[in-house]
C-alpha cells in the first residue's frame, strides 16, 4: 500500500509529465509551421517558389532585375494577410493548379523547371486559368512600380529604371515656398 507522500509525488510527476507532454506538443506545432511558412507571412516556401517562377515570367531580369529581386513576392505576401486577403484562396488553388500543370508536363514542380519549361506552362497558365493568371499579373505590376514601402520595388529600382525620382509620399508633396506652388 502507498502512503500519502509517495501519491503526492506521483502526481507531481504526472503532472510533470502531462505538462512537458504539452510543452513538447507545442513547440512541434510551432516548429512545422515555421518550417513550412519560412520567411513569409501567408505563403509556404513551395508556394513562394511557384510565384517567383510566375512573377519572373511576368518581369524578367535584363540589366534589370527581375519581379522576385525586386520584392514582388513580399509584396504579395504581405497583402496577401491584408488588402488581397479575399483572394488567399484564388493563390492557393492557382498554384497548386500551376504545379499540377508543371508535374504533368515535365514532371516537376514549376520552380524546379527550366526557364523555357517556365515560360512555356506560364504562357499556358495565362491562357487556361486566365483570372488567376491576370490577378497575379496585377499583383506583380503593382508590386513592381509601386511604392517600396509597400515591400516591392526594392530600393525603387523599377522608379530608376523609368528614369523617375523617387516620388514624394501621398499627402507630402514638396513645395517651393517661393512660389507657393507644388514643385
Amino acid at each position: 500500500m502507498k502512503s500519502e507522500s509517495d501519491e503526492r509525488a506521483e502526481q507531481l510527476t504526472r503532472r510533470q509529465f502531462v505538462a512537458a507532454s504539452a510543452l513538447g506538443g507545442m513547440a512541434v506545432a510551432v516548429g512545422c509551421r515555421a518550417g513550412a511558412r519560412g520567411n513569409w507571412e501567408y505563403l509556404t516556401d513551395g508556394q513562394a517558389g511557384t510565384l517567383a517562377a510566375i512573377c519572373d515570367q511576368i518581369v524578367p531580369a535584363d540589366q534589370f532585375p527581375s519581379a522576385s529581386q525586386a520584392g514582388v513576392l513580399t509584396f504579395i505576401d504581405r497583402q496577401l494577410i491584408r488588402h488581397f486577403r479575399g483572394h488567399q484562396d484564388a493563390y492557393r488553388d492557382g498554384l497548386e493548379q500551376a504545379n499540377a500543370m508543371s508535374r504533368n508536363r515535365f514532371g516537376l514542380d514549376l520552380a524546379d523547371a527550366s526557364e523555357e519549361q517556365q515560360l512555356e506552362l506560364v504562357s499556358a497558365l495565362e491562357h487556361e486559368s486566365n483570372a488567376f493568371f491576370e490577378l497575379v499579373r496585377t499583383h506583380t505590376l503593382e508590386g513592381y512600380y509601386g511604392s517600396p514601402r509597400h515591400g516591392g520595388n526594392r530600393d525603387a529600382v523599377s522608379w530608376r529604371m523609368l528614369g523617375l525620382e523617387e516620388p514624394p509620399l501621398l499627402g507630402r508633396a514638396q513645395y517651393d515656398l517661393r512660389k507657393g506652388s507644388p514643385s
